[in-house]
């Protein structure tokens, strides 16, 4: 009964292209999440950095009546900027490209 287990070979290849496919399945399915969980995040960031960059200050001018005898003083707020607020971005140029004598070419 064992030499007949052992030399039974019926379905062997069907098991192994299934933990192939599996296996090929998994990693693609994890190379996938992690691409959309870096776009979800990078996504964040451009909503935090919109939040940020609002400029909240405002101002309105006082209300006076026609009689004079009856005004509002006008009032106002100024939004300085703190650590949370979005400041320039800062985006290097990239470097010149050369030419094999190191004298430069212009970018196409």
């Amino acid at each position: 009964m064992l030499r007949k287990l052992w030399n039974d070979e019926a379905g062997f290849v069907i098991s192994a292209e299934l933990v192939l496919v599996l296996t090929i399945g998994v990693l693609s399915m994890v190379v996938g999440l992690n691409a959309v969980a870096k776009s979800v995040t990078m996504e964040l960031n451009d909503v935090s950095n919109a939040i940020g960059a609002v400029d909240q200050s405002y101002s309105y001018t006082g209300l006076y009546n026609s009689h004079g005898n009856s005004a509002k003083n006008g009032s106002g707020f100024v939004d300085s900027q703190d650590e949370c607020d979005c400041s320039v971005v800062y985006t290097p140029q990239p470097y010149p490209k050369t030419d094999a004598s190191g004298r430069r070419r212009e970018n196409r």
